[in-house]
């Protein structure tokens, strides 16, 4: 047994880990339809107009406004109706004084025309339209450029894409885009007694929960999940698991970074690089690692499944967003009073699930090994290092799942 003597607390820890990270650097081309919360690598310059043509921004009739100054309801001007143009179509027969062309919203407007009538300002009957209302020169006209213009910069570097945002982008015409890689992050489970779901368990086996928890995170956050095969409790194992990964960008591990005889994580993190800290303040959790492998950042995790998907949220999703060059992820919080009392052990900052239960937070930890202290809970609490009792009625933020 190797005992953690000493813990660095939460902030210190968050420091050395995102100290000297940079983001990455490589980048791709993208089809657009798979471009959403990518971060763009180059500026998207316009090369055409949108629109591309003046339009109509109303169903109606397109006119010459001057035709219609006098109109009223009780004076109606009436204009003649020469043809139909519906989205998609053109015209290259110029309006002329007293015509008119009934026209759909979206289409080109015809030459010669000035204004769009809406249709409910109208009466038709047969190829005779009365105008009840005058307008003027470019009402209910789209322009030509009035959204963009060729040569306009519409997204810079560096911006995170959204539906709008991929919206611009597909209204120039842009079919790929070109983003920044998203890093590719090994998910390596570790233990002798670690089965695939859909096994059947053997006496003292239980079935992987790490993989699939720690997948999910690195994928809502910017990252690419590489699942590899389960490393047993060697360190020819556990260094070969490392060798197999070479093409990722971060290495997670679960299990074995806890103080036993077969806690060997560190063993190979010692070997092959660097260990930079190991042991943090806080509950659960405390057994975590962290170091470099050819300058890769290396995340062991303990191997309890609530205290491996805790560390995920706390250490993982920051690390991952500033490879993916995503903002600092802001998640969202609600105050609840506290409805029953919490006892917190002094010196560890403690990340304390609950459920969200008639406007109370009601604390759900069972202990580090359940999953369901956290699949049964809506969110978690902080209770800091220098507080050991959370009374029942305390007003408590509650940061969101």
């Amino acid at each position: 047994m190797r005992p953690i003597r000493e813990t660095i607390p939460l902030e210190h820890a968050l420091d050395l880990l995102l100290r000297d990270l940079l983001p990455l650097a490589r980048t791709e081309r993208v089809p657009l339809d798979t471009a959403n919360g990518r971060v763009l690598a180059d500026a998207v310059v316009s090369d055409v107009d949108v629109p591309p043509f003046d339009r109509a921004a109303m169903d109606g009739y397109a006119v010459i406004a001057s035709d219609t100054f006098a109109a009223s309801r009780s004076e109606p001007a009436t204009l003649l109706r020469i043809e139909t143009i519906y989205t998609g179509e053109t015209t290259t027969r110029a309006l002329r004084a007293g015509e008119c062309m009934e026209i759909a919203t979206g289409a080109p407007m015809p030459p010669g025309a000035d204004a769009v009538v809406m249709v409910e300002e109208t009466e038709a009957a047969d190829d005779r339209v009365r105008v009840m209302t005058p307008v003027h020169p470019g009402q209910h006209i789209g322009r030509r450029a009035a959204d963009i213009t060729a040569g306009q910069t519409i997204l810079p570097a560096g911006q995170l894409l959204n539906p709008s945002r991929v919206g611009a982008i597909a209204a120039i015409g842009a079919a790929e885009i070109q983003v920044f890689a998203q890093p590719r992050v090994a998910v390596i489970s570790t233990g002798n007694e670690i089965v695939e779901p859909g096994q059947p368990l053997a006496p003292g086996q239980i079935h992987d929960i790490n993989r699939f928890t720690l997948s999910a995170v690195i994928a809502e956050h910017g990252g690419i999940p590489i699942p590899l095969r389960t490393a047993t409790d060697t360190l020819e194992a556990l260094e070969q698991a490392v060798h197999s990964a070479t093409d990722c960008d971060v290495l997670v591990f679960s299990g074995g970074s806890s103080v036993g005889e077969r806690d060997l994580v560190l063993d190979v993190m010692r070997r092959l690089g660097e260990v930079v800290f190991h042991g943090i303040a806080v509950k659960p959790g405390k057994p975590t690692a962290f170091g470099r492998i050819a300058g890769k950042p290396m995340l062991a995790m303990p191997g309890y499944p609530t205290s491996c998907l805790s560390n995920a949220y706390i250490l993982l999703v920051p690390l991952l967003r500033r490879l993916a060059r995503l903002p600092e992820h802001q998640p969202r919080r609600v105050r609840l009073p506290l409805a029953r009392r919490i006892i917190s052990p002094t010196g560890r900052h403690q990340f304390y699930t609950v459920r969200i239960d008639n406007g109370r937070a009601v604390p759900a930890f069972k202990a580090s090994g359940d999953i369901t202290s956290m699949s049964q809970a809506d969110g978690y609490i902080e209770i800091p290092t220098h507080t050991d009792i959370v009374s029942e009625g305390d007003l408590v933020d509650v940061t969101l799942f």
